[in-house]
């Protein structure tokens, strides 16, 4: 069994591989301070509840957020007896190196977006990662992260307008039934709803341009079937994505273990 961690600025994700399939993935708020414990507490109950008895023969770890990786390191090693493998260190082969500016190191949610997306898709694509940033991964046709664009993520901006201007409520980004808003709320979901289709496909356009080869367009993260209402934008949406692309780096490195 394979425990799989992805731990990004907002959310950190544990999902539990058998090798043919996800058995369940959980979520939970990233905290930095949380410790090995808490952490082994959380995930054990959840284990529990959902009947789910294994025993974690491996353990990856995929992290934006530096200061969390001590403790999901000890909680790899004192409650699993497993040394994990962490995305980005020297001890983590990938399957394609990225080919981006010198020295230069793209971050291990974007580097497993590529593997998973390059298993699934065989490259060529832009994977869209709905996150605290909205990222734009551009994988080549052999499988290579070869960069991409960050935006300001959807929830981001809601709070930064929210924060920067008095008069104006928080509200919950869904897709609106008209574009032009008879209240503030509708005003404020249409402009994020509809700012962000228009920042999705302008992006988009602009990298199959410049790119030059036909493409495919992956969506994945948290508000990715939520914009993929609008069914100009995406080929697929894929909720794993990034975990996929987990299993893909993990499996690549049994051969040097």
């Amino acid at each position: 069994m394979l425990l799989c961690i992805d731990c990004g600025n907002t959310n950190t994700s544990f999902s539990i591989w058998d090798g043919n399939e996800f058995l369940a993935t959980w979520r939970m708020k990233s905290d930095h301070a949380r410790t090995a414990d808490q952490y082994y507490v959380w995930l054990s109950t959840l284990m529990v509840l959902n009947n789910i008895s294994v025993e974690f023969s491996n353990v990856i770890i995929s992290s934006t957020v530096p200061r969390v990786v001590f403790n999901l390191r000890v909680l790899s090693d004192r409650y699993f007896r497993v040394r994990p493998l962490v995305v980005g260190k020297p001890d983590c082969k990938l399957p394609v190196l990225p080919r981006v500016g010198p020295g230069v190191v793209p971050g291990p949610d974007r580097l497993a977006n590529a593997a998973g997306a390059f298993v699934r898709h065989g490259g060529d694509v832009i994977v869209v990662d709905f996150g605290t940033a909205t990222n734009f991964d551009v994988v080549a046709s052999d499988g290579a992260y070869v960069g991409g664009v960050i935006s300001p993520g959807v929830n981001l901006s809601l709070e930064a307008l929210h924060q920067g201007a008095a008069a104006l409520p928080h509200v919950d980004i869904t897709r609106p039934d008209k574009v032009i808003g008879t209240n503030t709320v509708e005003c404020i979901q249409s402009g994020v709803f509809w700012g962000y289709i228009g920042l999705i496909e302008g992006i988009v356009t602009r990298i199959k341009a410049e790119y030059g080869q036909p493409m495919k367009t992956v969506g994945t993260g948290g508000l990715a079937p939520l914009f993929g209402q609008v069914d100009t934008i995406f080929d697929t949406i894929e909720d794993d994505l990034t975990m996929h692309g987990l299993t893909v780096i993990h499996d690549f490195n049994k051969d040097f273990a």
